[in-house]
């Protein structure tokens, strides 16, 4: 994947993050001779006024990858739903735009699958990104995120800059946080499966009937399609990085109990909700792209978990 565009100097933010450590060992060999920075939340708080125009000044990049962002599973999202809204506003907002400010030819950056309206037609297209009001319980992450896609247009358009969205499915895979409260739904089934079948139960309990469907993405998949995107997309019109699979949560659980070795029953809660029934990306755009995200739910889950067993022993992991 050597680079066909010449970058000097490629500066990622949320470098030590989840998406970020797959992405991180790709750059030197898709973009050979260019200086790549990494950068985690110790290195700047992109909060306080004026760091993010004293980096890019300090830094020099003419790249940016902007990949920090408060992000989280739904139960904090209900909790915080304010921190979540300020806090990546104020990133996402003073980074373009010092980003632009700093002469930086190229600004790649990311939202969330649940920007889209809560009650999006599956498979959800990019076209159906303003038909509605995303899901409220995360609509104060949701929402901040959504504001890039207006500031890449309203930049392109007036100042003829190269910013990019990108929009990844749900995705997963090692390095993910496995804090119950903060998680999303696979590496939490993954630490609760694991520590069952450590106790020895003979059961779990699963919420709802099973039924739902979603379309889940393997990290190291939604990785390796950046370089295309920093090297030939030029738009401001996002693009959703996905594999595009139907998986019922049914086939999930099943799943992640063969993975984890859990030789107990599921038991599923029929009392709970089920949720949004179908949510499935559309990839019609990324698949007209040459992209694709083909890693199966077993072996991106037989990854992670192994890497979860690996973090926990060596007390790296996020519990």
């Amino acid at each position: 994947m050597a680079s066909t565009t010449t970058f000097k100097r490629i500066l990622v933010t949320g470098s030590t993050g989840f998406l970020g450590r797959h992405l991180m060992p790709l750059l030197p060999g898709a973009f050979p001779g260019a200086d790549i920075i990494g950068l985690g939340r110790r290195d700047y708080d992109l909060l306080e006024p004026g760091v993010p125009a004293r980096m890019l000044a300090e830094l020099r990049p003419d790249c940016v990858i902007h990949m920090a962002a408060k992000s989280g599973g739904i139960v904090t999202n209900i909790k915080r739903p304010a921190d979540f809204f300020y806090e990546n506003l104020v990133m996402n907002t003073h980074m373009l735009h010092e980003s632009w400010k700093a002469g930086v030819r190229k600004f790649v950056t990311f939202m969330g699958g649940c920007s889209y309206p809560s009650k999006a037609r599956s498979p959800i297209g990019e076209d159906q990104m303003w038909n509605g009001y995303p899901q409220m319980e995360s609509a104060g992450y949701s929402v901040a995120k959504k504001m890039l896609l207006t500031q890449s247009w309203a930049y392109r358009v007036q100042h003829n800059f190269n910013s990019i969205v990108l929009i990844p499915g749900n995705v997963y895979g090692e390095w993910d946080n496995f804090n119950l409260e903060e998680a999303h739904v696979i590496p939490a089934l993954i630490r609760k499966y694991v520590e069952a079948r450590d106790r020895g139960d003979s059961a779990m309990t699963a919420f709802g009937t099973g039924r739902p469907t979603r379309d889940f993405v393997y990290a190291g998949d939604v990785a390796a399609t950046l370089p295309w995107f920093v090297r030939n997309y030029d738009s401001s019109d996002p693009v959703n990085i996905s594999a595009g699979r139907r998986i019922s949560i049914r086939e999930l659980a099943e799943t992640v109990k063969k993975v984890t070795g859990f030789e107990g029953d599921i038991v599923w809660d029929t009392s709970k909700p089920d949720g949004q029934m179908d949510k499935i990306f559309d990839v019609t755009r990324l698949n007209g792209l040459g992209l694709f995200c083909n890693t199966t739910l077993e072996d991106g889950l037989r990854r992670t978990t192994e890497w979860f067993l690996r973090a926990r022993e060596e007390g790296t992991v996020r519990l």
